[in-house]
């Protein structure tokens, strides 16, 4: 992979002089994962939880709550993915493609991509839509198989960034 680094400089925790201490500080889930790579990991597993805690309130017909936990969960989402996820794609992945695609953590990593940015984007317009910030004429009726679709188009996104994070974190490929 890439190890091209983009110096950002800002105001950081204490001891850290350049973001790039963030991106290469080792982390915490004793892989050979940054810091920033163990971070985007917990919070799109916390996202997940929050869409499986807003699903089963829906279950329960807790409409209010269910709106609130899954809006909640997608704006989580919607962060985590263009501030980690695009940058570190385009910085390490996409110098290589296509000419590298045929490599495993390569191949992977754009069908993760490709999975999470249809279910990004379903669920935020799907969000939108259930806070009525939509036009009349794009609300669907079908509210239910919209949801369901960004549900699951979001867990297998998800399933697909842990594969990502083993092959390249766990097993170094």
């Amino acid at each position: 992979m890439n190890d091209t680094i983009i110096l950002l400089k800002c105001n950081l925790a204490p001891g850290w002089r350049h973001m790039s201490d963030f991106l290469t500080t080792p982390g915490f889930l004793g892989t050979k994962a940054t810091l920033r790579s163990d971070l985007t990991l917990v919070l799109i597993l916390l996202t997940a939880l929050l869409f499986n805690i807003g699903f089963i309130l829906a279950r329960r017909k807790q409409f209010k709550a269910h709106r609130w936990v899954q809006t909640g969960a997608v704006i989580l989402s919607t962060l985590v993915v263009l501030i980690s996820m695009v940058t570190s794609y385009i910085i390490h992945i996409l110098p290589g493609i296509p000419a590298k695609l045929n490599q495993g953590d390569y191949a992977v990593t754009t069908v993760h991509g490709i999975i999470g940015a249809f279910a990004l984007l379903l669920g935020v317009f799907v969000a939108l839509r259930g806070n009525e910030l939509v036009p009349k004429g794009l609300r669907f009726q079908n509210y239910k198989l919209f949801m369901r679709w960004a549900y699951a188009l979001y867990m297998l996104a998800t399933l697909g960034g842990v594969a990502v994070y083993i092959i390249v974190f766990v097993f170094g490929i």
